[in-house]
């Protein structure tokens, strides 16, 4: 059962999530119709995810097969031990994260242009202090890398946000989460605390 309590379905939140992660999972299947799950770098532009790599492999072979895709990035902020809400109950124990799912078609990028436009994103995003050329379409150093490289463009029918940070929870036990977190002071747990403030409105100080 999705929880309605997590979902988010502000896309500029979602696409601020997008541009800060560099790492989703590519779901496909195979001949026999047997699930991969392939980790990958990746691009969000215009509405669609991209990723690159050889045009060779399992994946693109998975994809030349069955065009139909599903794509996760997942952002895991914090443990939440069962404690901190309950003193005696181990029920409460998760983890409080940033996910987004999409589901669509993937197709191979054959426009060279587009292409350099895809790379210099991942270049941007990988790479943001540059020290190298710019990717160009028409510069005959990139032109047969370009030609090269597999691009790959998912174009998702539905695109799933789930942004969980307790906001099931009563004052009581989020408060109690807040301040164990406080407590224990890990290197995401602030953090952790500022989504909360943020998307639990009920908080009161």
């Amino acid at each position: 059962m999705r929880r309605k309590e997590f979902q988010v379905d502000q896309e500029e939140e979602l696409i601020s999530f997008l541009d800060g992660m560099s790492f989703g999972f590519l779901g496909t299947s195979d001949e026999q119709a047997l699930p991969r799950v392939t980790p990958l770098n990746f691009v969000y532009t215009d509405g669609c995810f991209y990723f690159h790599g050889s045009h060779a492999g399992g994946k693109m072979k998975a994809i030349r097969n069955q065009q139909k895709v599903c794509f996760t990035v997942a952002d895991e902020y914090a443990l939440i031990p069962s404690y901190f809400s309950d003193p005696e109950m181990a029920c409460p124990a998760t983890a409080y994260f940033k996910s987004v799912t999409a589901y669509g078609i993937a197709e191979p990028v054959e426009d060279i242009s587009e292409k350099a436009i895809v790379l210099s994103l991942f270049m941007k995003k990988l790479q943001p202090e540059g020290g190298y050329n710019q990717i160009d379409a028409e510069d005959p150093k990139y032109r047969p890398r370009l030609k090269g490289v597999a691009v790959v463009r998912i174009t998702p029918d539905e695109i799933t946000a789930k942004f969980k940070f307790g906001q099931n929870l009563k004052e009581e036990g989020r408060s109690g989460v807040i301040s164990g977190l406080s407590e224990r002071n890990h290197p995401r747990d602030e953090e952790t605390i500022e989504m909360m403030k943020k998307y639990c409105p009920y908080h009161s100080e």
